[in-house]
């Protein structure tokens, strides 16, 4: 145990990771622990009853290949400290992921939800500034509620956002957000905010608002609306990612905005690239099928 609590706080104080990430890797580790009650005498045979657990229990390929991602940093530390001779788990490969495309939300749900809320109440007025702005930036949760007052610049319509590995990056909002933001900070917020408070969204007691508050006021919203499939924040940010790229905003633009280290995390949207490029082609080209003469 205390092996973990040791990574753990170097992935903390060192490595800057977000407290999501910390906490999903004590689950997966403190699993391992579990069966093995062993970490540092851990063996190959091991390994493998290990390995064998998770499939019996059914896991998907995906799940299975972040549990051994997490484990094979762990032992890397631990390798890298001296706590262990040999990091076998590095010898073990993940099964091949399954590749799915992203969920995109539709226009007309999208709409529906936009305008289910109350815009006459604190509430409803945060609540559709959290939506708006979600939609409008393609920001993560994460990044959504550590956002401040001072990060907001209402006169170039841009917000500085902390990503990942705490990363700074600038991104956009327009008009619809623009309207709901203002409402917000010269109403809504006002009766919110009991004290002096730097951050923007604020629950009903004035505090920061959290992740799982924002999840739950989207799952509330799209029950709400009867929309028979679910919604989250990261789908907001897929559908903000899909429809730039529809509208013909290059991979690289979007990279930027999501605040992707690397071009290949984006390269999912490659699907909607190449629908896009299909559609120009037979439009425009003069002997595409589309344009054919008689």
């Amino acid at each position: 145990m205390k092996y973990i609590e040791a990574y753990l706080n170097y992935l903390k104080v060192l490595k800057k990771d977000s407290d999501y990430t910390i906490k999903s890797y004590k689950i997966d580790l403190l699993e391992l622990y579990d069966f093995t009650n062993d970490l540092i005498g851990i063996t190959p045979k091991i390994i493998g009853e290990y390995l064998e657990y998770l499939y019996v229990r059914g896991l998907s390929r995906n799940s299975i290949s972040r549990k051994l991602s997490a484990i094979r940093s762990f032992y890397h530390y631990l390798k890298n400290e001296n706590l262990i001779k040999e990091n076998y788990f590095k010898e073990v490969s993940s099964p091949k992921r399954k590749e799915s495309l992203p969920k995109y939300a539709k226009d007309n749900d999208l709409e529906k939800l936009f305008l289910s809320f109350n815009k006459e109440e604190p509430l409803g007025q945060r609540n559709a500034l959290i939506l708006e702005m979600l939609y409008a930036t393609g920001i993560r949760v994460g990044e959504l509620v550590n956002i401040k007052i001072n990060d907001i610049n209402t006169y170039n319509k841009t917000i500085k956002i902390l990503g990942k590995g705490r990363k700074e990056r600038v991104v956009f909002y327009g008009s619809y957000c623009e309207d709901a933001l203002e409402l917000y900070l010269n109403d809504g917020r006002e009766q919110l905010r009991k004290g002096q408070i730097d951050y923007l969204f604020l629950n009903k007691n004035g505090t920061k608002l959290s992740t799982r508050s924002i999840r739950n006021i989207i799952d509330v919203s799209v029950r709400k609306c009867e929309i028979d499939y679910h919604i989250s924040p990261h789908t907001l940010r897929h559908t903000f990612a899909t429809d730039m790229l529809n509208a013909g905003a290059d991979l690289m633009t979007v990279k930027e905005l999501l605040g992707h280290s690397s071009i290949n995390t984006t390269g999912i949207y490659t699907h909607v690239i190449s629908e896009q490029l299909k559609k120009v082609y037979n439009f425009a080209h003069p002997r595409s099928k589309n344009n054919k003469k008689i």
